[in-house]
């Protein structure tokens, strides 16, 4: 059962001109949000974190993006109401009371995000991820401005229970109220309105031209019988080729993005630098999970160059990790193990080094390498990090809920997967994306051949694909 507020919905909207949507209207309710600290400090979180290294102009934040995907939302409601007027029988209209709400959740999606996350929390699993339960709680805390607008407006616990559900962050408190599935399922699920802001949002600021029909927000409905968000697929019993086509455009971006920007090996690399950095300092204890909640890309450098580490050599790497990425001297690939070649050994890695409760296992893999490639060769002082993201590669299943021709109610798309080949043949596509590396401080041939070596040894099983010097370990001319 819903439990709604019944306040007043303000009429007063404010315009902000954004940079890939055009004009954007927001209410004196959400812009209350945006000027809380807790919001303000997203300015200073790269949207796609380490990427300018690699893309100069990627420096857009994760403040403009809530402000898009609130606009996204709004879109996707606006849509949702007037399909729903076509066919009130089956079709559930979002009436204001409740797009109010949803547009909030959407506009604070990102506020537990901490500076270079994904690479801090989904690849060396040091943190949990940003959308737990516990950081919501945080953020949304009566001791933070945040909070106390939150409460003031009346949508505190609703907001938070969409977000809960939303992001699967855990379970809702229990004076949050149950909320419809579609609420969470604009914000997240497998083409939402986080997906239509970041693509058109990315692209734009990677200069890279790839784009989808922003028509297909107009699909949207909701299921009256169910509650859950939908696409039409089907008419006159026939199925809609052109609309499951923009579907899967819309997966072929976030592919094609994925493997240009997301996991861009110099991206991933520099990212590496960061996440080595701040395992050091949290491992030594000179800083704290919650010491990243209120800290912008900027002030979490500062803070890990300033960090009281104990030790003396310990403090030198924090120091000279991060110098190396204000300078962008990156580490080097001397091992490459990408899933195609090595889908026997993949999981075993995950279990073995990257695994919550790992961490101590790969710390000591990558000293053993160091001191065996050291005597080898002489090099001191190497930095060795194996990196590598999460197996599932945040990849989103194909749940988004459509009604297919001659199938009663809706079901997720991915139940329709042979049907709809390339929609199966671009999730395994995904899949195959991942890799996993270990990276070295020198580019010193011997160095890294040697690193090679090492790691065929202490890595049975694994097929490195990295040859920079060539197939037969010569220097390349």
């Amino acid at each position: 059962m819903r439990a709604l507020h019944r306040t007043p919905v303000p009429s007063r909207y404010s315009v902000l001109r954004d940079a890939v949507h055009g004009d954007i209207y927001l209410t004196e309710e959400e812009l209350r949000i945006l000027d809380t600290p807790q919001m303000q400090r997203l300015r200073g979180v790269r949207q796609l974190g380490t990427a300018y290294l690699v893309y100069p102009s990627a420096q857009h934040s994760r403040f403009e993006h809530s402000i898009g995907v609130a606009d996204m939302a709004r879109r996707m409601i606006e849509a949702i109401h007037r399909n729903a007027e076509a066919e009130p029988a089956t079709l559930l209209g979002i009436p204001e009371r409740e797009a109010r709400v949803i547009r909030m959740a959407a506009l604070l999606h990102d506020c537990t995000h901490i500076p270079f996350g994904h690479g801090i929390e989904d690849q060396t699993g040091l943190f949990p991820r940003h959308d737990c339960a516990y950081r919501y709680e945080e953020r949304f805390a009566q001791r933070h401005e945040l909070g106390r607008v939150l409460a003031e407006l009346g949508v505190l616990q609703e907001v938070k229970s969409v977000l809960l559900s939303a992001h699967d962050g855990g379970p809702r408190p229990a004076e949050a109220p149950t909320v419809p599935p579609y609420w969470c399922q604009i914000l997240s699920d497998t083409i939402d309105a986080d997906i239509f802001d970041y693509l058109k949002r990315d692209a734009l600021f990677t200069g890279l031209h790839l784009y989808y029909d922003p028509r297909v927000i107009s699909y949207f409905k909701v299921d009256r019988r169910s509650g859950h968000l939908f696409v039409d697929l089907s008419k006159h019993g026939m199925l809609r080729e052109d609309i499951l086509s923009e579907i899967v455009r819309v997966l072929e971006a976030r592919y094609y993005f994925s493997e240009r920007v997301y996991y861009h090996h110099a991206k991933v690399a520099a990212m590496a630098l960061v996440a080595k950095a701040v395992e050091l300092a949290v491992g030594s204890g000179a800083l704290k999970e919650e010491h990243f909640y209120d800290a912008t890309d900027a002030t979490l450098l500062d803070a890990l160059e300033s960090a009281p580490v104990a030790d003396p050599a310990v403090r030198a790497r924090v120091r000279g990790l991060v110098a190396r990425f204000r300078s962008r001297r990156l580490l080097k690939r001397a091992c490459v193990f990408p899933l195609a070649q090595n889908r026997a050994v993949a999981d075993e890695l995950v279990r073995k080094y990257f695994a919550p409760g790992c961490l101590q296992a790969r710390v000591a893999l990558e000293q053993r390498i160091a001191k065996t490639v050291e005597m080898a060769t002489g090099r001191r002082d190497l930095e060795i990090v194996f990196y590598c993201p999460r197996r599932s590669m945040q990849l989103k299943e194909a749940h988004l809920h459509v009604r297919w021709p001659g199938v009663d109610g809706v079901r997720p798309l991915s139940e329709f997967s042979t049907h709809a080949p390339r929609l199966r043949d671009l999730e395994e596509s995904y899949r195959n994306l991942w890799k996993a590396y270990v990276f070295v401080s020198s580019e010193e041939p011997a160095v890294v051949r040697k690193v090679r070596e090492v790691c065929a040894l202490e890595l049975p099983g694994t097929v490195n694909t990295y040859l920079p010097y060539g197939s037969d370990g010569a220097d390349a001319i």
